[in-house]
């Protein structure tokens, strides 16, 4: 494929090295099919794709994935240096995290358990899946022609249930022990850069809190309790005294009776989730938050009224005491966009659909499907701009104001037509018979994603 962009050919060729000279054309056919596969993801139906181009017996290419060797995390490491020079080249990295649970039937499945879907889930309502549970780090880029942020998922770990570890005699890890894992694992990485990471309520825990306190170079942005203990620092010790130090001064108002007592409120213009802005009126302040035996975190927190009244008053925190409240709440807000990749993940890469049981395939299929959408992302950033301001559907209702991920796969997916299946030497004659019109035809037909 000569005719692909230039850095998404980089990065193919770095991950080349990766694997062995029989393996690799294998896992670069894997990946072309499964960006042109419209249905399930499974090895089968990506040979059912484009089979014919395919080389060797069917079963090598589920060997890829259960059998040979070769390291996720270095080809990871790869495409997140790559995200980082295309589009995040220099100043803050945004980080968003979130956890999702894929359904995936089976008794022999490798770590499956029965988990809480989130997205079927509601105050009253409870719904619970059998399947694995997903935490996702991604990194938050803007592309050409959007008008809100994309999420790029980066690296993956496998959560497992409290009674699985204690039955395979493993130290149980929460997702907030995987995120924080992840996170160390891309600081590690890239040691030069700063990172700053939004988390939903979930991760808006006292030791993620201290994590990034503990490191110059993370800053963590999530969700607030109204009623969290804050207070000042100790003071300093004049005299030595017997006994051990104070480990935290005098006892401050928490956010809830802050805001309740300040009756000059600020109001803002801030982006909003989904990439809409709202007017909102703010209450922030700043306080060190206590937790017994884990010492005290710097933050500044942020109560959030949305003046239209479609949306419940939050509060946010963030341990750089520098960022303003704006900065906050657009940061915490734009993490909306992990929700999104995660749907259309599942709408369009088949995240769900992989048959996949044994240890490797299942450690290695879903997370190569997550990374399958940022290198979807990245091939579609650099497609000349002709084609990317080429109209993908004819709206005759709403307009359709900007390009979404199906716009970007089906753009991707006709340049892999045109420049991989019709510029095969094994079949370019028979293409070759086919008239412009009719290949147009015959490319629009069957790259639309549904």
């Amino acid at each position: 494929m000569s005719n692909i962009p230039q850095l998404v050919r980089s990065i193919f060729l770095e991950w080349s090295f990766e694997f062995s000279h029989t393996v690799w054309p294998r896992f670069q056919f894997l990946i072309l099919s499964s960006i042109l596969c419209i249905g399930r993801h499974t090895i089968s139906g990506l040979l059912r794709v484009a089979g014919f181009l395919s080389d060797g017996h069917w079963c090598s290419y589920h060997r890829v994935l259960s059998m040979r060797h070769w390291s996720i995390w270095r080809v990871a490491r790869i495409l997140a240096g790559y995200v980082l020079d295309r589009f995040v080249p220099d100043g803050i990295v945004s980080l968003v995290g979130d956890d999702t649970v894929t359904e995936h039937p089976g008794k022999k499945v490798y770590g499956k358990g029965c988990h809480r879907d989130a997205t079927r889930s509601s105050h009253s309502y409870v719904a619970w899946r059998w399947g694995h549970k997903w935490v996702v780090l991604g990194i938050q880029v803007r592309l050409p022609g959007l008008n809100r942020p994309w999420v790029l998922p980066i690296l993956c770990a496998l959560y497992r249930s409290t009674k699985e570890d204690a039955r395979s005699g493993r130290r149980h890890k929460t997702c907030i022990d995987l995120v924080r894992q992840l996170i160390c694992v891309l600081m590690r990485w890239f040691p030069q850069r700063k990172f700053r990471f939004a988390g939903d309520g979930g991760y808006a825990t006292h030791p993620l809190g201290r994590f990034a306190t503990r490191h110059p170079q993370l800053t963590l942005v999530s969700k607030f309790y109204p009623k969290a203990m804050l207070y000042n620092p100790p003071p300093k010790r004049k005299s030595r005294k017997p006994g051990r130090p104070r480990v935290r001064g005098r006892k401050l108002p928490n956010p809830q009776t802050v805001v309740a007592k300040t009756k000059h409120r600020t109001t803002l213009h801030v982006s909003w989730y989904g990439g809409g802005r709202r007017r909102v009126e703010i209450v922030t302040g700043t306080g060190h938050w206590y937790m017994s035996g884990q010492g005290l975190v710097t933050l500044r927190w942020v109560y959030v009224k949305d003046l239209t009244g479609t949306h419940r008053d939050e509060y946010f925190f963030t341990t750089d005491v520098e960022m303003t409240p704006r900065e906050i709440i657009e940061v915490y807000t734009g993490r909306w966009s992990i929700e999104v990749t995660f749907e259309e993940v599942r709408e369009h890469l088949g995240l769900e659909t992989t048959r996949g049981w044994s240890q490797q395939t299942i450690l290695r299929a879903e997370p190569c499907l997550f990374g399958l959408y940022t290198l979807v992302a990245i091939w579609f950033s650099e497609l000349p701009e002709r084609e990317r301001q080429s109209p993908v559907v004819l709206w005759t209702g709403a307009v359709k104001k900007t390009l979404t991920f199906s716009d970007a796969i089906t753009l991707v997916r006709r340049h892999i037509w045109r420049n991989w299946i019709f510029a095969s030497p094994r079949y370019s004659q028979a293409f070759q018979k086919l008239t412009g019109s009719e290949k147009t035809l015959l490319i629009n037909t069957i790259t639309q994603a549904t």
